[in-house]
Order: structure tokens, then C-alpha cells, then sequence
């Protein structure tokens, strides 16, 4: 067996892969949110492949899938529209809303400090 032979087939850096779980709560936070949409993120070697869901008011939700065929299927079983972030990247009402949120947490921090 050569130097590296023992680590092929092996899932780079013991990352977990998707779940049943993580489906339902796709699902579900898509049935609970209107105007959504889905961002598909690449694997890279930190993190499997992610489908993000992003609502119309940019609040969103990220979970890992079973590839970019497995965010195919689960886009369509719920009717929403499908896109790569590394082809058309984030919507500017997710970078809004993280703005926001963040104003929201500075303001309780301050008000919390006296």
C-alpha cells in the first residue's frame, strides 16, 4: 500500500453528510416562509455540498444535501426555483437582512450594557 493508499475512498477530513433531518427542515422552513428560493453551494474540502434557502425578506436557512442532484429534487418536490451561488452568487436581500440583524445586535448588546 503506497503512502496515502489507506485514505482513499475515505471522506476527506471526516465531514458528515446529509440527513433526513436536514431535508425536513428544508422543507419545512420553506413551507413557513414566503418567496423562497434556492442557493446551491459547492463541496469544498471544509464542508459538503449545502443548499441554502433564502425567503423574500433575505432571512435564510443552510443545510447539507447529497449533491447537487439530491437540491434538484428537493427544489422541485417543493416548487421553488434553483440557483449556483458560484454561477449568479448571494441575493442582495440575504447581505440586507445580515446588516440588519446585525444593527438588532449591536442595539440589544448597548441597551444590555446599560
Amino acid at each position: 500500500m503506497g503512502l496515502f493508499g489507506r485514505f482513499r475512498g475515505k471522506r476527506s477530513g471526516g465531514l458528515r453528510g446529509a440527513s433526513s433531518a436536514d431535508a425536513e427542515h428544508l422543507i419545512n422552513w420553506a413551507a413557513q416562509h414566503s418567496g423562497v428560493e434556492g442557493y446551491l453551494e459547492p463541496r469544498t474540502t471544509v464542508t459538503e455540498t449545502t443548499l441554502m434557502l433564502i425567503a423574500h425578506d433575505g432571512e435564510w436557512t443552510r443545510r447539507r444535501v447529497d449533491g447537487p442532484s439530491a437540491a434538484y429534487r428537493l427544489t422541485r418536490r417543493i416548487g421553488i426555483p434553483l440557483y449556483e451561488v458560484s454561477k449568479v452568487g448571494y441575493p442582495q436581500r440575504m447581505r440586507d437582512y445580515q446588516a440588519r440583524q446585525r444593527i438588532l445586535r449591536d442595539r440589544a448588546r448597548r441597551a444590555a450594557d446599560g
